[in-house]
């Protein structure tokens, strides 16, 4: 008997461009005005007469798809790539970038989601990196650049150390520094590129903070992210692209996350949320008073075959790292690992648990999930050597045919299997990551962060893959710092903090405050 249920589905209209009618909130001068910029690449125009305002006084969010155009647009405006026409000016004035030092000096700064910080380096000089300040004997000033960077840490509302080392910082620390480091430029504009990816709750809100701060100050901020509730949190108006093209610029507080929606993908996005609710089969994996570094706590559960377990809890709350140690990429774990009634004696390690029918896919799918510098057919088989490798020949053929069908089954839109990986979008990066774990064919599919930096089309697919896998008998593990994702696309959910679990909750059991109070205790 299936259950099927579609919660929070956002439900669009047919018409992609129908209901964007509210004109933008006004603020003060003008800082930013992109007028008909097109920008083409070899076979490809990836700028269509993009124009763009920002005020001062003003956060503006940039909302699209994966491949809209985003990021290309934004290297117009950092001096990255010229613009093959149309026009640029900079409060008031009409420039011609010739490099990012150009747009610095011009008031344009970039805080990017890949924070650009040397890690041996101390605070202070990762902020006057580049520039550094020198004494009347024109040698290197430590001094003086603790004293004026300390200054700029203050504005960011940093208590720490000028001399401290950037690599002993956590996330949130290093994004206040990059900001920081666009103070120390003078800048009028910063343009934050999903600035929250890697960052807790806490250092969520102390961002926010200084935006707002920003933000009264005169400042202007270009805010990208794929995470809605952010985008309402913080931003005054919304522009939109799709396909290389601008569709509109709307009040934030007169839209909402539908017609956002609609104007992003130009098409239905239907049960975004998806699932159909079997019957669990046997249990895939039990997992019993099993500990690991650095908490060492017990912890004990166990998935069925066609069930979704969600794992919720906050950064640090021990997710990624209890699963990372029972597949065996930690080392340290302790207690009873149970696959298909088969006890995991002694020490785990990865090749043994993917031979019993265990995939994990990594948090982080830049850095441990996939080589960028190698093509789609690589990546996408890399999982399944032994089909294809025999006595160190390769079958070209049965490695085509894996990535072939990876490509097919989960819709990744690439040139050809010889593309770098690299040159992907975020949500086809993550369903090559994806497919090939899929091509082991598992039983037991361990998820993390499935949907993490990736836009609302693509999540949508990444959502109706996952739950095709559990209709088919699969075990899947999806852990998630998004709780919407985890109640709406769970069977059962554990809540973790601290390195152990404070929670397993029924599904009629998921009320938000209820998890948000086993997860913060």
């Amino acid at each position: 008997m299936v259950d099927q249920m579609v919660v929070d589905a956002p439900r669009v209209d047919t018409d992609p461009d129908a209901g964007a009618t509210s004109a933008p909130t006004a603020m003060g001068k003008v800082l930013i005005d992109m007028t008909d910029i097109v920008k083409t690449f070899p076979g490809v125009k990836a700028l269509t007469d993009v124009h763009l305002t920002l005020h001062s006084g003003e956060v503006l969010g940039l909302l699209g798809e994966n491949g809209a155009g985003k990021s290309t647009l934004m290297n117009v405006l950092g001096g990255i790539f010229k613009p093959d026409s149309g026009s640029i000016r900079i409060d008031g004035e009409d420039v011609q970038l010739s490099g990012v030092l150009d747009a610095q000096a011009k008031g344009v700064a970039f805080v990017h989601q890949e924070l650009a910080l040397e890690p041996f380096l101390t605070v202070a000089e990762n902020v006057f990196i580049g520039r550094e300040l020198k004494n009347g004997a024109g040698l290197v000033s430590q001094r003086e650049m603790v004293e004026q960077s300390r200054q700029y840490l203050e504005m960011v509302g940093l208590d720490i150390n000028p001399n401290t080392l950037v690599n002993s910082l956590s996330m949130g620390q290093q994004q206040m520094i990059e900001i920081a480091k666009a103070l120390s430029l003078n800048s009028k504009v910063i343009v934050l590129d999903e600035p929250t990816s890697s960052l807790s709750e806490k250092e969520v809100d102390d961002l926010f903070r200084v935006v707002r701060k920003l933000k009264a100050r005169g400042m202007g901020i270009i805010y990208i992210s794929h995470k809605m509730s952010e985008i309402f949190d913080l931003t005054d108006n919304v522009m939109i692209m799709r396909d290389g093209a601008y569709i509109d610029t709307v009040v934030t507080a007169e839209t909402d996350e539908d017609q956002l929606v609609r104007m992003m993908v130009g098409r239905d996005v239907e049960n975004y949320y998806y699932r159909t609710y079997n019957k669990p089969g046997a249990v895939a994996l039990s997992v019993s008073d099993y500990s690991c570094a650095p908490w060492y706590k017990p912890v004990s559960f166990e998935v069925r075959g066609g069930e979704v377990l969600g794992f919720y809890g906050l950064i640090g709350s021990g997710r990624s790292e209890l699963f990372e140690s029972i597949m065996g990429f930690r080392v340290g774990g302790k207690g009873t690992v149970t696959v298909f009634d088969e006890k995991i004696e002694g020490k785990t390690n990865p090749l043994q648990m993917m031979d019993k029918g265990l995939a994990l896919v990594p948090e982080d799918r830049k850095t441990e999930g996939l080589f960028l510098f190698s093509d789609i057919k690589f990546n996408s088989s890399i999982a399944s050597l032994s089909e294809f490798i025999s006595k160190l020949r390769v079958n070209g053929r049965k490695e085509r045919e894996i990535a072939e069908n990876a490509v097919k089954t989960l819709n990744i839109k690439v040139p050809s299997l010889e593309s770098k990986v690299g040159n992907l979008s975020g949500g086809n990066q993550q369903k090559v990551v994806l497919g090939k774990w899929l091509a082991t064919d598992p039983k037991i599919l361990i998820l993390d962060e499935p949907t993490r930096g990736v836009d609302v089309g693509a999540k949508a697919e990444i959502y109706k893959i996952i739950n095709s896998l559990a209709a088919s008998g699969v075990a899947v593990i999806m852990i998630s710092s998004e709780l919407n994702e985890v109640m709406n696309m769970s069977d059962r959910m554990a809540v973790m903090r601290g390195g152990e679990i404070s929670a397993i909750l029924q599904r009629d059991e998921f009320e938000q405050d209820a998890i948000l109070k086993h997860a913060l205790g």
